[in-house]
């Protein structure tokens, strides 16, 4: 049975609680351990929901008891959720847990503790040496890769280069391949600009960068099928009809927006490039929720717990 690490995430957000929810939906799935806070999971819930069915709890006792409340953003509990994820890759190392899980994080509330945080991808990239992390979020009908993760759309264009694009589609056909079992991974490029660009009427990305770095790549990846730029609106219409494995988005929102429409239920943030399967929900602590136990929406946790078993089987094999 695949061993899961699961991290509560920020403690004052949504995460405590739908991580009781998944587990309790879940049992006999996977063995769970979960990296948290106990007090905070008992006041996530009413008394008589805390259950943690066939699971292990790491308990961390970092949280102010007196002074604890959800929906809130405080340097405190942005620190305690670095400490959740830290001691999570500390489980990984010495191979007590497989994979990993995370429930979402505040980015604000770590970088008030102190730490420089743009998101969990990054820091799994520092903290596991693995530079060349993709960021591969999906649902239960379209995947996408992303050239760019969370960077203001003013700096996207200045940020893409050569280098960024190629290794983004060639880590994610290797993960097509070992996590997927796709063989011969078809992906579609989303343009930058709209209409991707018009031949460069409307901006120089398209012809000047991305149309050489899908060359390049045909040439690299040979049992790969790679079309495109198109305009955003066909390449993710085609890929949702069938014809493509994975979109190749050059910002966030153009991957989050379809996939939110499509089916958030489904999202998962999958981490490919480090020598372990990560994931996590697609949604952030939903702070103006968190502490209400009916609002709590345990669906993408449970997709992306399902996504981490199958994908973590699937690595076993390759």
């Amino acid at each position: 049975m695949i061993k899961i690490g699961l991290t509560i995430g920020d403690p004052s957000g949504i995460g405590p609680a739908i991580a009781l929810k998944a587990i309790q939906q879940l049992n006999g799935f996977a063995r769970f351990t979960v990296i948290g806070n106990s007090f905070v999971l008992k006041k996530s819930c009413p008394a008589k929901k805390f259950q943690l069915p066939g699971a292990d709890l790491v308990d961390i006792d970092n949280i102010n008891k007196n002074k604890f409340s959800f929906g809130r953003i405080k340097a405190e509990y942005g620190k305690a959720s670095i400490e959740y994820l830290d001691q999570a890759l500390a489980l990984l190392r010495c191979g007590k847990i497989d994979c990993l899980v995370t429930c979402p994080v505040s980015k604000e509330a770590v970088n008030l503790s102190g730490k420089k945080f743009s998101g969990h991808t990054k820091y799994l990239s520092s903290a596991c040496d693995c530079p060349d992390t993709v960021m591969l979020l999906l649902n239960d009908r379209l995947k996408f890769c992303l050239l760019s993760q969370h960077l203001a759309l003013k700096n996207v264009a200045g940020y893409l280069n050569k280098q960024i694009i190629e290794n983004t589609v060639y880590q994610s056909a290797l993960g097509l391949k070992k996590l997927f079992r796709i063989a011969h991974p078809r992906f579609v490029f989303c343009g930058l600009n709209p209409h991707a660009s018009d031949n460069g009427v409307i901006g120089r990305e398209e012809p000047e960068l991305i149309i050489p770095a899908i060359k390049s790549l045909k040439k690299k990846l040979k049992k790969t099928s790679i079309c495109g730029p198109f305009s955003a609106d066909i390449a993710i219409a085609q890929a949702v009809s069938g014809k493509f494995d994975c979109v190749v988005a050059a910002y966030h929102d153009q991957a989050l927006i379809a996939l939110k429409l499509t089916g958030p239920e489904s999202g998962v943030n999958l981490t490919l490039g480090l020598p372990f399967v990560r994931t996590s929900p697609l949604h952030g602590t939903a702070i103006d929720i968190a502490g209400n136990w009916k609002l709590s929406d345990p669906s993408s946790l449970i997709a992306a717990i399902k996504l981490a078993v199958k994908c973590t089987r699937n690595l076993k094999k390759a």
